[in-house]
């Protein structure tokens, strides 16, 4: 009569140190070695990548200038654009919480979509960032 009773409680207790057992495997190698929670050296903001111009899908001409805003980036050096795999030369401006990124798109591309890929490359490979529009180069 009494197995019933203790059913209910096993499965409880059963519950319980799955979960825990869980936690514990998930929460491991979250860099905070020294026993403090997150944040710390070890942690990181993701780079924030926005206000994309010219606006996405647009038609553009050969060479055209586009520009982004960075937040979250420690130096400007960190910051690589490609354009169909072609690398291009930035300019970057200081604006306190964020940089300006300026580029061209390069000139031998034309009557093609290309893709402006951006990759903020951190010290801590976690903390990278991606992020990238088209646009649509027309002939001339």
């Amino acid at each position: 009569m009494k197995t019933p009773r203790l059913l209910p409680l096993f499965f409880i207790i059963s519950c319980f140190s799955i979960s825990t057992g869980y936690a514990a495997e998930h929460h491991s190698g979250h860099g905070g070695s020294s026993g403090s929670g997150g944040g710390g050296e070890n942690g990181c903001v993701k780079p924030q990548l926005t206000k994309f111009l010219p606006a996405n899908l647009a038609t553009v001409a050969p060479g055209s200038p586009f520009s982004f805003y960075a937040f979250n980036v420690e130096k400007p050096e960190q910051i690589k654009v490609t354009v169909k795999t072609i690398p291009v030369e930035v300019t970057t401006e200081d604006k306190e919480s964020f940089y300006l990124v300026k580029g061209k798109l390069p000139a031998e591309l034309v009557n093609t979509t290309a893709r402006i890929n951006i990759k903020v490359n951190a010290k801590i490979p976690r903390c990278n960032g991606e992020n990238g529009w088209l646009v649509k180069i027309a002939d001339q």
